[in-house]
């Protein structure tokens, strides 16, 4: 189909390996089939891509998932209507120390151990140290306030016995600048997605103590950011859309495929990165100074384990971690808002006549699952799990009240 017969839709992206799907539906050419010329632009922050879709630069982007949600919230400096119809993968982020802390941390962490349980012990250790001492809170760095990054990070401090709110400094740093901060002496650690962790260890900057997928398995990150604009014009585009990344994420979750998505994500368009780099990202595995090379499983699955799908559950947990760090009050309408930004309805309405897993509800319960499990879907076959957090807790969507009063030790909402 002559591009002059396809409809436009123009997508901002940051420069990281959970863009794939995204990327792969324009140079593989599913989204050209479903009639969408898809036009990426890549930026440099986070912000940049909530302030274009702000004022009407893009229709779509790949997104932080709560963003949506704080969109909702009003916690926006420019009214920004967003839906997140589709998920874009699972995990892909991990976080990385200076390697001038990395004695310290080796103590109690040896090599090859990605344990979040372990590396909670080992970097509050560091940070109980340094407190002794009187050394300064050690900062660490995340993308964007509202992102999984910096939820994630705070989860995973407080559950091992660090106040993020205390204990450390928590700044902001664009993704493509973690490694440039990190081997400047700017910061102490990040939590980044990928290859930027990579790109640190490559520099000798830093080295990776836990991931993502450790912390919480099977964990969201992006989604599919969509103006309300733009869906209420155009649903029919929207459905053919969400159809082409569909299939550009089951062609990117095929190991077979990984080599030649690592060549199309390096380019010069996209992440900018040696192709040798991405694809040990892609693998989720990391190459240590040592010479040791460590598999983190489960890293970055942008299709299996119902990956596309926009569960209310995540919404949920996100918001949640905003009324536990003071980010948005709670309230019950805020958590319905909140909840109303994921939109599974859009997705089975657009994926409804094509082969993939749907399933049959639209929330569940997180961290139940320690084994994979085949669970009731319609078309395709679906596992889930495991996706337990690494303390143990569940996180309950029907009851995400008494869930953010108990990690609030018991103060109130």
């Amino acid at each position: 189909m002559a591009s002059k017969d396809l409809m436009p839709v123009r997508a901002g992206f940051l420069p990281l390996t959970d863009a794939a799907i995204l990327i792969a539906a324009r140079e593989k050419g599913f989204a050209a089939l479903e009639g969408i010329d898809l036009i990426l632009h890549r930026e440099a922050s986070w912000a940049n891509i909530r302030d274009r879709l702000s004022v009407g630069h893009f229709q779509v982007a790949h997104l932080l998932a709560p963003m949506p949600i704080a969109a909702k919230l009003g916690l926006t400096p420019m009214p920004l209507d967003l839906i997140a119809p589709m998920a874009l993968g699972l995990g892909g982020n991990a976080v990385t120390i200076a390697k001038a802390h990395m004695p310290k941390i080796r103590e109690l962490l040896p090599v090859g151990e990605l344990g979040a349980g372990p590396a909670g012990k080992a970097l509050a250790g560091l940070v109980a140290a340094r407190k002794a001492a009187g050394e300064p809170p050690m900062t660490l760095a995340v993308v964007h306030p509202h992102s999984g990054h910096n939820y994630d990070l705070r989860y995973w401090l407080s559950a091992s016995g660090v106040d993020p709110t205390r204990d450390v400094d928590i700044v902001i740093v664009p993704p493509p600048l973690m490694a440039d901060a990190l081997e400047a002496g700017r910061i102490d650690g990040f939590c980044v997605g990928e290859p930027w962790s990579s790109v640190a260890m490559a520099r000798g900057a830093g080295e990776i103590i836990t991931t993502k997928s450790s912390i919480w398995r099977s964990s969201p990150e992006k989604v599919l950011g969509v103006t309300g604009d733009f869906h209420r014009r155009e649903p029919a585009a929207v459905h053919a859309l969400l159809r082409s990344l569909v299939r550009a994420a089951k062609w990117c979750g095929d190991r077979e495929n990984f080599e030649e998505l690592s060549m199309i994500l390096g380019g010069a368009p996209y992440l900018d990165q040696p192709p040798h780099l991405v694809l040990q990202a892609l693998a989720g595995r990391f190459a240590y100074p040592d010479g040791t090379e460590v598999r983190a499983p489960a890293f970055f699955m942008p299709y299996e384990r119902a990956a596309t799908f926009p569960w209310l559950s995540h919404a949920l947990w996100f918001y949640s971690q905003m009324a536990r760090w003071g980010d948005a009050p709670w309230s019950v309408e805020n958590a319905r808002a909140a909840q109303s930004t994921f939109r599974p309805d859009i997705y089975r309405a657009a994926l409804s006549g094509i082969a993939a897993a749907l399933p049959s509800a639209n929330a569940k319960v997180e961290g139940a699952l320690d084994v994979q499990l085949p669970v009731g879907s319609s078309q395709e076959a679906l596992v889930l799990g495991p996706d337990g957090f690494f303390d143990g807790k569940v996180f309950d969507p029907d009851l995400v009240e008494a869930y953010v009063h108990d990690q609030m030790g018991g103060k109130g909402v």
